[in-house]
């Protein structure tokens, strides 16, 4: 038995070997590798751009900026949505300014060029003075793939990329359980960030950080190396299954009382955490029971089509290359970094918080606080180190970016030294070589 065996709980099906490609700084701070991602990268994957919330109705637009470019997402009248590029074809202006609107037509606020839903010129100024006559119905607005899963609507800029479903791969399976078709996106947080977009895909990658940054999470979820499931999909995704409910097997609580949270936790399905004082680690299959008996009662429709793991535990959902999916039973949690415009020592931080939505419940616990639970309740960007959170654990994860960059800049830093539980960021970086670097 290896070392790597003993330590971590690597899937047997999911586990592919690396070739320990270099890690060096150049990815993180050069204008070059900037530039090749923009070439093969961004364009080659599906991108979140929302979610169905905003586009109830025929007008609806959602407009989603990445780095240089733009992206609007319409609903059209037959029901349908469609995503195209925000430019205007006659000189390029962008046509949709709000990130969030409703228009019975798409107008040009410099010359009133306008557009039907579905992105056929329908107006122009002075048809007449046109070589080949009026340029209505024949000029289109450049369209770009669309697709949904769940609450969310998806882009992409190429078309050789695989459906949506097979793209996502296996997550649409793995997580059909949590029912999150109909979940509310509550909080909608973003900031400007002083570090490359990749620091935070690569501590996403790895749980190593949970005792330094995350200290407090030990006492409900156990992030112990031998109760920790790590899994490398085909996709190129990676996930990692903690068990929740459960206090780190990093700290010896089983001669202790139940600490807080979970003790907390345990109350509010009914179990008195005495009970489990010593023993602390028998309190997640009690949650369990509680959860299979009360949940229905309480509105929890969505728990009769849950495994018990999927009932207390933590499934987190790194999809290459920039999109976390954080899911527990009663939330999800979208993290994601995006490049900025035009330097590679920048980025901007995306987190969004949804929640089933449970009849007779008003407010939800979530990363800021209890917050009603209602259509982005708080909606907010910010630049990071201003005071203003995007949510207490992800205000940890932040804290480190900005001085990791700087010390990538130094002449002393030689390249990534990883132990095995970090296979997951060692994989990130082969797969960004072999997409950005061919």
């Amino acid at each position: 038995m290896n070392l790597q065996s003993k330590v971590s709980r690597y899937s047997q099906e999911f586990d592919p070997p690396v070739r320990g490609d270099p890690i060096t700084a150049d990815r993180y701070i050069s204008k070059e590798w900037m530039a090749g991602e923009m070439k093969n990268l961004w364009p080659k994957v599906w991108h979140l751009g929302g979610v169905l919330a905003d586009l109830e109705e025929p007008g609806d637009v959602i407009r989603h900026n990445f780095a240089k470019e733009s992206v609007i997402m319409v609903r059209q009248e037959d029901d349908s949505i469609r995503a195209f590029y925000n430019s205007c074809p006659h000189r390029g202006n962008r046509l949709i300014l709000a990130d969030v609107t409703s228009v019975p037509r798409i107008t040009c606020g410099y010359h009133n060029w306008t557009y039907d839903l579905d992105g056929t010129l329908i107006k122009v100024q002075d048809p007449d003075d046109f070589e080949g006559g009026s340029p209505c119905g024949k000029v289109h607005l450049s369209e770009l793939r669309c697709e949904t899963w769940g609450p969310f609507v998806f882009w992409c800029m190429d078309d050789d990329v695989a459906p949506l479903h097979e793209w996502l791969s296996p997550f649409p399976e793995r997580l059909a359980g949590y029912g999150i078709d109909n979940w509310v996106r509550v909080l909608n947080l973003s900031a400007d960030c002083e570090f490359n977009w990749k620091i935070i895909r690569d501590n996403f990658n790895e749980s190593y950080h949970l005792p330094t940054i995350h200290p407090e999470l030990a006492t409900f979820i156990n992030d112990g190396l031998p109760d920790t499931l790590f899994e490398m999909y085909p996709s190129g995704h990676n996930s990692m299954w903690m068990k929740g409910h459960q206090a780190t097997t990093r700290v010896d609580y089983h001669t202790t009382e139940v600490p807080a949270p979970l003790d907390q936790v345990a109350r509010a399905w009914g179990i008195d955490p005495a009970d489990y004082a010593g023993h602390t680690g028998d309190l997640r299959a009690a949650v369990i029971e509680a959860k299979r008996r009360l949940g229905p009662e309480r509105g929890f429709a969505n728990y009769a089509q849950m495994s018990d793991q999927q009932l207390v535990d933590y499934f987190h959902c790194t999809l290459f290359p920039n999109l976390t999916l954080t899911m527990s039973p009663e939330q999800l949690q979208v993290l994601r970094t995006e490049p900025h415009p035009t330097d590679p020592e920048k980025c901007v931080f995306q987190h969004w918080c949804l929640y089933p939505p449970i009849a007779g419940m008003r407010e939800v616990e979530t990363p800021l606080g209890t917050v009603p639970l209602r259509h982005d309740a708080i909606a907010r960007h910010s630049t990071y180190g201003d005071g203003v959170s995007v949510g207490f654990v992800a205000d940890q994860d932040l804290s480190i970016g900005t001085s990791q960059q700087q010390g990538l800049n130094s002449r002393g830093f030689k390249g990534c030294i990883l132990p095995g539980q970090e296979k997951r960021v060692q994989r990130f970086h082969e797969l960004l070589n072999d997409v950005v670097q061919g």
